[in-house]
């Protein structure tokens, strides 16, 4: 078995260095499908190298629950706003305006819109996606906070809200994908029917070919698309390893993909348009707070200060990321606060905290009612490197740590079931609005905490939402990091940098409070578009 990987990494090594000496194509050979033809078009077929590969059917009830998910099926379907490089813009709608007095939304809708099969898009597929979401929710987005909803006529809707909402705009209007109402009103299975007639929607693209086996998604442009035919005709995802993608880019098989780190400099020496992310998608170790010995605050206190987070982004990100915030907050967003409890690497103030929750030590290791402490760490392959140094971190403190890796689904699936002790994940958003407080907080998602032991923490987490003044609303998120950062729900670990390489071939960048409710991807539609 070592054998064998040992000749697969060689193997791939050798693979990227032939084509790195090579020089091969890339943008400056123009060869594969980074073409242009030769009036100088753009390509036909724009392929993304993505390592995961299949996040789900790309329709709104069946994409998978994470970033990637949504951006694939945002391809296919529109929302009544949309964000690009600038900020807010209209999709379906053109207009828009917050009528104070009645609380409500007033959107002007756009009266060139088609649907993919060719019906008209009118005021009542607004109405329709809002009671059908009632019905059947939509995980990405809730719509709780809207009272009623009304269609003046056929291109103006009104959306009346049950309270004062800020992130309505971003999280709701700019997140909700409008159903064809005469295609889902006879659905009432959303979440398991793949029909192709799933993915009818407004937006740039078509699904042509989705393989879930191969993670391959194939996308043809919809010439009739209200903002003008697509400059691409195709995009493809194609399923390449993180290793391999770099050599998928400079053979031209591939037009954007993640490059690592190290190789963002060579990459830029090659032509390559390398686009550096924020500090918006987060590492962070869950505990399972639901069942002792997580369930007590001073634990997972004296957790954290076993851990060296500084380490963690010198060794496993080789120095290419943030140390995490036990506010959950990067110290890059506007949104940040300082005055938390940070936790730093302090082995002996750890020690303190098990002593005085009844361990001692014996034999080298903690122990209690003559019981060594024994943790099981489940993570996926993705943060083994993490795993190994909290791992030792944590045996210096005397716990017996026992490393479980599974496939992504997998994890995400035991931290939804509370079937773990300690978990590795991580998600984005942390650059859109700040409600993903709430939602990372007192929501039902395998990305929560699902932490309400706090009476002071749920109350201002759900008060700042309604907060409509800006000031009013950072001092309520300051006192909401001290909080969190005491009850320690969760642990970010690290913010992550991470590169994106593309030929250049379309404005790729990454969408300013991230795309739809804050996914820091830079796939924004808009750039296959205009």
């Amino acid at each position: 078995m070592f054998v064998g990987k040992k000749l697969l990494v060689i193997s791939m090594l050798s693979f990227l260095v032939v084509f790195w000496i090579a020089g091969c194509s890339g943008p400056k050979g123009e060869t594969g499908s980074s073409v242009k033809d030769a009036a100088g078009k753009e390509p036909a077929t724009y392929t993304i190298a993505d390592a995961t590969g299949d996040w789900g059917f790309p329709a709104p009830y069946t994409h998978y629950q994470r970033g990637p998910g949504y951006i694939r099926m945002s391809f296919i379907f529109d929302t009544l706003v949309w964000k690009d490089k600038n900020g807010f813009t209209g999709a379906l709608a053109e207009k828009w305006q917050y009528l104070k007095e009645e609380n409500a939304y007033l959107f002007n809708l756009r009266k060139d819109v088609k649907w993919h099969d060719g019906k008209k898009f009118t005021a009542q597929d607004v109405l329709f996606t809002f009671q059908y979401v009632k019905k059947h929710p939509y995980a990405w987005v809730d719509t709780s906070i809207v009272k009623d909803v009304t269609a003046p006529d056929d291109y103006s809707v009104k959306v009346y809200l049950g309270k004062p909402y800020a992130p309505f705009l971003a999280n709701v209007a700019g997140t909700l994908p409008i159903l064809p109402e005469h295609i889902y009103k006879d659905v009432d299975n959303p979440g398991s029917w793949k029909d192709i007639k799933a993915a009818t929607g407004t937006g740039p693209y078509k699904l042509v070919d989705y393989n879930q086996e191969h993670g391959t998604y194939l996308y043809e442009a919809y010439e009739d698309y209200y903002l003008g035919k697509p400059k691409v005709d195709k995009i493809r995802f194609i399923k390449v390893s993180e290793q391999m993608t770099p050599a998928a880019l400079l053979d031209g098989t591939a037009n954007a993909g993640t490059v690592p780190p190290e190789m963002v400099d060579r990459f830029k020496d090659q032509g390559f348009t390398v686009l550096p992310s924020g500090h918006d998608w987060n590492a962070k170790l869950m505990f399972n707070h639901t069942q002792e010995p997580f369930a007590t605050k001073k634990f997972r206190q004296a957790i954290a200060y076993a851990i060296n987070r500084g380490k963690l982004v010198e060794i496993s990100q080789r120095g290419h990321a943030l140390a995490g915030s036990p506010g959950l907050l990067p110290p890059d967003n506007p949104w940040y606060s300082p005055d938390i409890e940070n936790y730093d690497y302090n082995p002996e103030r750890s020690r303190e905290l098990f002593e005085e929750l009844g361990y001692h030590f014996k034999d080298g290791l903690l122990q209690k009612d003559g019981k060594p402490l024994t943790l099981e760490l489940l993570i996926t392959s993705r943060f083994s490197r993490d795993a190994e140094l909290i791992k030792l971190d944590l045996e210096k403190v005397g716990i017996k740590v026992v490393v479980r890796s599974l496939e992504a689904k997998t994890v995400d699936s035991k931290i939804k079931d509370w079937d773990f002790q300690m978990a590795i994940s991580g998600h984005g958003g942390l650059g859109g609005d700040p409600e993903i407080f709430k939602k990372m907080v007192l929501d039902n998602s395998f990305n929560s905490a699902r932490y309400q032991e706090n009476e002071r923490l749920t109350a201002l987490l759900l008060k700042q939402i309604a907060a409509m003044n800006n000031e009013e609303r950072k001092e309520m998120l300051a006192e909401i990091q001290r909080i969190y950062a005491e009850e320690l729900p969760t642990l970010t670990l690290y913010y992550p940098n991470w590169y994106w390489a593309h030929d250049g071939k379309l404005d790729l960048y990454y969408t300013p409070q991230g795309v739809a409710s804050g996914i820091p991807i830079p796939l924004n539609k808009l750039s296959f578009v205009k």
